[in-house]
């Protein structure tokens, strides 16, 4: 189960978190698979068990567009979407230089091995309250504000049961819902 407590990432959190990762630190050595499998977390919003069992061939190419068929290991719902061609081929790379087959799990590793690197990075970078999760709340805010703030676009893309969920899954407060109804007053 996540962590509800895990904060989404900033932009410049991500950022630096997969740098560090790609690089290495102090207290941690450059891990590009497990940068690689947040990435995807980030831009694909699949919770990370779903990466982890991700297979290149799992992709398939329907028509104009890759399309992944997949059932949630969390929530047993069947979900198919669009994976945009530029994030196929970011992973189509990463499986070519790390030689993996099409048919071979792209990252043979657990999800508490994340998790025990991630919180070995989070604390050198001094980033409390992060974890795998980080990553999809990253990818649900991210869609939230770049889409005009639709909410159900979001709750969508996540198969959240309700919009209220989706609010409370990307930290939509009371006070920003007041300080939003505030700022919009147009008396005449």
């Amino acid at each position: 189960m996540a962590n509800k407590k895990s904060l989404a990432l900033t932009k410049e959190q991500y950022e630096n978190l997969i740098g560090s990762m790609r690089k290495g630190g102090n207290t941690f050595r450059a891990n590009d698979r497990i940068a690689t499998a947040l990435v995807l977390e980030a831009n694909l919003g699949l919770r990370i068990g779903d990466i982890l069992k991700l297979r290149l061939q799992d992709i398939v190419l329907d028509g104009g567009r890759y399309r992944l068929d997949i059932t949630e290991e969390k929530t047993q719902k069947k979900r198919i979407f669009t994976v945009p061609q530029p994030i196929y081929q970011y992973l189509r790379v990463y499986c070519i230089d790390h030689d993996i087959k099409t048919d071979q799990t792209i990252f043979p590793i657990t999800e508490r091995t994340i998790q025990k690197y991630l919180a070995k990075v989070t604390s050198e970078l001094g980033y409390p309250n992060i974890g795998t999760h980080s990553f999809r709340k990253f990818f649900a805010t991210e869609i939230y504000v770049n889409n005009n703030y639709n909410i159900i676009l979001v709750q969508q893309l996540l198969q959240h049961s309700s919009a209220a969920i989706t609010q409370r899954y990307i930290g939509i407060s009371s006070k920003e819902l007041e300080d939003a109804l505030a700022g919009h007053i147009e008396l005449l």
